[in-house]
This record gives C-alpha cells, sequence and structure tokens, in this order.
C-alpha cells in the first residue's frame, strides 16, 4: 500500500511539475503578451499546479519516508523524518520542490499576471523539474559518467515539461474557447502555430537525451534486459506511449492546425475542426498521463543495467 501512495504522489508531483514549468513557457512564446495577459484559465491552471506539487512533494516526503522506516507510524516520527532530510538526498529534494511551489503559489496568488511573473514562474518550473533527476537515476551513476548522466536527465525533465505543460495549457485553452469571435479564433490559432515550432524542438531533445539516459540505464551490452526485466518492459512500454502522442502532436501540426488556418472564415467548419481538435489533445493529454505514470513506477524500479549486473 505505501508503494502505491510513493508512486501515486510520484505521479502527482510530474504532473504539477510539467504544467508548472510547460504553462509559464506556454504564455511567452506561444501567445502575444497583450493575448496572453487577456486569458482568464492560466491563473486557476498555475494554482492548481503549484498547490499540487507542493502537498505532493511534503505527501511525498512522508511517505518516502514511511517505506524506508517500515510503516507509516514509524514514518511519521520526528526522528524518522529528521534522518530522512539530514541523511539523505531525497528528503532535502522533497523539501526544495515543496518550498518552491509554495513560492509560485504565493507569487499567483498575490500578484498581477505578467511576463515577468511567468519568467520567474518558469525559474520554479526549471528547479521543480531538475529536482527529479538529482535524486533519481541520473544522480546515481558513479565515476565519468556521473555528471553526462545528470545533464541528460535533467535536460529529458525540462524537454518533457515544456512538452506536456503546454499540451495542458493547450487543452485548456481550446476547451474554454468559444468559436465564432475572430480575434479569439486567430489567438488560438497562433497558440497553437506557436507550439508547434518548439514542441518540435521539446521532441529532438527528449530524444537525444533519452538515448544519453538509455546509455547508461540499459547499455548495448545489456540490451536484452529490456525484455526479461520490469523496468525494461516499462521503458517500452514508455516508448510506445510516446510514439503514440508524436503521431498525435504529427497529426495536430500538419493537418488541424493548417485547416484551423483555413477555416477562420467559416464558423460552421470551424466549429467542426475545433471540437476534432479538442478530441485529439484530449487524447494525447491522457496518453501522457499514462506515461507519467509510467515514468512514477520506474522511478521506484532498479534500471536494467543495475539489475542484469545483479543477476
Amino acid at each position: 500500500m505505501l508503494d502505491l501512495l510513493v508512486i501515486g504522489l510520484r505521479l502527482a508531483q510530474y504532473g504539477g511539475a510539467v504544467i508548472l514549468l510547460g504553462t509559464p513557457l506556454f504564455l511567452l512564446y506561444g501567445l502575444r503578451a497583450t493575448d496572453a495577459l487577456a486569458q482568464t484559465w492560466p491563473r486557476r491552471l498555475l494554482v492548481a499546479a503549484s498547490a499540487v506539487v507542493a502537498v505532493a512533494s511534503a505527501g511525498g516526503l512522508v511517505a518516502q519516508t514511511s517505506v524506508m522506516a517500515g510503516s507509516l507510524a514509524e514514518g511519521l516520527k520526528p526522528a524518522s523524518l529528521g534522518f530522512m532530510i539530514t541523511g539523505t538526498t531525497l528528503g532535502p529534494a522533497f523539501l526544495l520542490r515543496a518550498g518552491v511551489a509554495l513560492a509560485a503559489l504565493g507569487l499567483v496568488l498575490m500578484a498581477r499576471p505578467s511576463r515577468l511573473q511567468w519568467m520567474v514562474l518558469v525559474v520554479a518550473g526549471l528547479i521543480v523539474s531538475a529536482s527529479f533527476a538529482w535524486t533519481g537515476h541520473g544522480a546515481a551513476t558513479e565515476g565519468l559518467g556521473h555528471y553526462p548522466h545528470l545533464i541528460g536527465a535533467i535536460l529529458h525533465s525540462w524537454a518533457a515539461a515544456l512538452w506536456l505543460g503546454a499540451l495542458a495549457a493547450l487543452l485548456v485553452m481550446v476547451t474554454c474557447h468559444q468559436p465564432g469571435d475572430p480575434l479569439s479564433d486567430r489567438i488560438m490559432h497562433q497558440a497553437l502555430h506557436g507550439f508547434s515550432g518548439v514542441g518540435t524542438v521539446a521532441v529532438a531533445v527528449l530524444v537525444l537525451s533519452g538515448l544519453v539516459n538509455s546509455w547508461f540505464m540499459v547499455g548495448i551490452d545489456q540490451i536484452g534486459g529490456l525484455v526479461t526485466t520490469p523496468y525494461g518492459w516499462l521503458l517500452l512500454a514508455k516508448l510506445g506511449l510516446f510514439g503514440v502522442m508524436l503521431a498525435l502532436a504529427t497529426s495536430n501540426r500538419f493537418h488541424l492546425t493548417p485547416i484551423l488556418a483555413e477555416a477562420l472564415d467559416d464558423p460552421d467548419d470551424l466549429r467542426v475542426v475545433v471540437s476534432r481538435l479538442k478530441h485529439s489533445l484530449a487524447v494525447e493529454t491522457l496518453v501522457a498521463l499514462a506515461l507519467l505514470g509510467v515514468v512514477a513506477v520506474m522511478g521506484t524500479l532498479a534500471p536494467v543495467s543495475a539489475m542484469v549486473k545483479g543477476m
């Protein structure tokens, strides 16, 4: 039960982190300043993301301590929590995530939306996303491979947040959109077009950093472990889900976005295209959620390289 709680809280932290980084970035590059400031949905989304990261990080600290201590009752003891915070790298990472998320929440609640606010939130998102790599498999490699693996893991986290956080923002934006207002319609198309180029960069970084990570987590000489270990099976599942997301994103980029541009002057066609776009983004978001779930489970398992060596 505690293991499931750890996985669930990991998933919540991942989901909140990608929105905390990807959404303000999307507002900065995907929309003009005046158009972005006119939107009402980003504040609610960012408040929810910050709160989820803060609560799930605090809960994650208790859950992970309980796993190490053997029970929830033992994990709640001050001595156990104190050891987790002062004697491991996991404890400070949980506190860092919770603290940064609380600061981000306060900023969103107390300050008016602005480009400066979004820039600060991007920094907060970068810190929160990188912290997963600092305490994950990427930081466990020793010797000459330590920093290349760690940097690859951090870049992988950032690229994933750039893509998935913007995806969540797009879904909320399109869901809230009511076709018929020419200005609003063109803002939505502008946002989709702006995300297309950045999304391509994110995918490229994901692929390259993923190859680096796989070199350390699997290795050429242990590639057979992909089909003989739980970590390998989950990695294959992750790659499959990534492929589905890539296919959906490609369809949006090269099919639905151009059709949307053509339908801007025809309200009837526009409603149909927007409906198809909502469906596509919703499916892509569900696949992304499943992918994050797989990653949350993978974070609790030893990588292929460690498991094969231990056999």
